[in-house]
């Protein structure tokens, strides 16, 4: 059942990146007998981005700060359990090998954020960097903004701003710089993001009415600490299903992001256990923002989007791996989410939302296991040869076939399946028993990249269509591609494995014992 964050109460070797920290500054990591623990944890991921212990959720305020990637994210720092917000911060040369630091923002007890310091964003402002982000504390049910069946709390904006080079120390206003609307029917108020618009500063907040739908409210403000509230960004009707919580059902948008993506713009946000992208055009004058085209950011375990600018200034996405396993599996495990490979964003000449995962993922690959670009047969099939050990590998690999079925296999049977079949002009993909309906591309090929790390599997389908999977199955010993021709195929009753493209690497862990430190 589609549930939101709020619910879930219930390198090489070493990166390159290197800060001389004082030692009060080191950032607390697992104990000695968590640590052997988790790193003997096969479905621990190994080159996506965890914390070192304990639960984690959204991204909170990617930014290129300084030569530098800098991200943040949400962080429990006292169980694998979603509770006690605060923002965890990592830092990286290059968005893939990744450093802790110390915790940047933490609740301040009887401050508006008593309760959590909820998602938010970075910028600069003429070389301060500035954060923007909700504050959670909670009141008596009359005066709360997020009311989800677990918690009351009244969610405000608030600022914190840093001098420091590294980002290491921030400073937070006491009083909250936006104050929710007086709106019974409000629906949520919070995941600021934010843009500049002529000499301003635009900041819109995720929301929504009661039994109306979601929306995003816009703010206008010279100094990022006055705001003028606007209006709705956009909006769009409830599922008119009844739920406790109004992200569930469609009444609030969580977590909006706003872009411009070469000629139009993007719009994304989190509602109804999806994430939904739309492209359009922003009214310079009126500040709405007019949808052409929309669909769906990722099929899977996917959730709480962010964006950023790289160094090159190409819009880079960011992504929560949610966990689907029961907290008390979580809690024996000692670890819970994970960020999702940066993925880089553009736009079809159609206007529909287009995503590869970010080039620097090549400094991964470790052993070539297949090159392979001709077509073949199943009395020789070089699929065969493949093993992959310890659960990393990428496959990036083009069927000209329209039905075909490929499946990873361990000595226990099948690990990750994917099969596809063309009806019409629809695509139906299943992976891993779950099946999805994606528009056809006007060509005879399907390109298919696929990265996995431990239990997560992330696939980009055609450039277009992302399926983010979770695997928890103890493997036993290494992968292979099942031999018994999996993906043979019968076009016009042929029996040719129909592969234009075909490549396999092994992959390498960004930090020894599984940890990104």
């Amino acid at each position: 059942m589609p549930t939101s964050r709020r619910n879930f109460l219930r390198v090489a070797t070493a990166s390159t990146t290197y800060i001389s920290l004082p030692h009060h500054f080191r950032p607390l990591l697992a104990s000695e007998n968590l640590q052997s623990k988790l790193a003997a944890d096969p479905l621990r991921p190994q080159f996506h981005l965890l914390p070192a212990k304990n639960w984690m959720n959204d991204p909170n305020g990617p930014i290129y700060w300084k030569g530098l990637y800098h991200i943040f994210f949400q962080y429990n720092p006292n169980a694998a359990v979603w509770g006690d917000m605060h923002w965890a911060h990592a830092i990286s040369d290059d968005m893939i090998h990744w450093r802790h630091l110390p915790v940047a923002l933490a609740p301040t007890p009887a401050w508006d954020d008593a309760d959590g310091c909820f998602t938010g964003s970075a910028v600069d402002d003429h070389g301060t960097a500035t954060i923007l982000y909700t504050g959670v504390k909670s009141v008596a049910p009359e005066r709360a903004t997020l009311r989800d069946g677990h918690s009351n709390f009244r969610e405000v904006q608030c600022l914190a701003t840093s001098a420091d080079p590294h980002l290491l120390t921030w400073t937070k206003w006491k009083q909250p710089v936006i104050e929710p609307p007086a709106d019974p029917q409000l629906a949520g108020f919070r995941d600021p993001f934010l843009f500049r618009h002529g000499g301003d500063w635009i900041l819109g907040i995720g929301s929504g009415h009661f039994k109306k739908g979601g929306c995003v409210l816009l703010y206008r403000s010279r100094d990022l600490r006055a705001w003028e509230p606007l209006h709705e960004l956009a909006s769009r009707p409830w599922t008119e299903k009844e739920s406790t919580n109004p992200v569930d059902s469609g009444e609030m948008w969580e977590c909006p992001d706003f872009f411009r993506l070469g000629k139009k713009h993007v719009l994304l946000y989190s509602t109804a256990g999806k994430v939904i992208w739309e492209s359009g055009e922003l009214d310079p004058q009126e500040l709405k923002f007019h949808s052409e085209r929309q669909g769906i950011l990722d099929h899977g375990a996917y959730y709480a989007q962010k964006t950023q600018l790289d160094a090159r200034g190409n819009r880079i996405l960011w992504g929560w791996i949610p966990e689907k396993r029961p907290d008390s599996e979580l809690i024996a495990a000692g670890w819970a989410g994970c960020m999702s490979l940066p993925r880089v964003l553009s736009l079809s000449p159609e206007g529909d939302l287009q995503m590869n995962v970010a080039d620097e993922a090549r400094s991964l690959r470790g052993k070539v296991l297949l090159p392979l670009s001709n077509h073949i047969e199943p009395r020789f099939n070089p699929l065969d040869r493949v093993s992959f050990e310890g659960l990393r590998a990428e496959l990036l690999f083009k069927f000209l076939a329209t039905t075909f079925t490929l499946v990873l296999v361990d000595r226990a049977g099948p690990w990750w399946s994917l099969s596809a079949k063309l009806r019409d002009t629809t695509l139906t993909l299943t992976v891993n028993g779950s099946s999805f309906d994606i528009p056809s591309l006007p060509k005879s090929e399907h390109t298919f990249h696929l990265f996995l790390d431990g239990s997560v599997a992330e696939l980009i389908v055609d450039s277009r269509h992302a399926i983010t999977s979770r695997i928890y199955r103890q493997p036993d010993g290494p992968l292979h591609i099942q031999p018994d021709g999996p993906l043979r195929t019968q076009p016009h009753g042929s029996n040719l494995l129909s592969v234009a493209l075909f490549h396999a690497w092994q992959l390498r862990p960004i930090s020894p014992g599984r940890f990104t430190t």
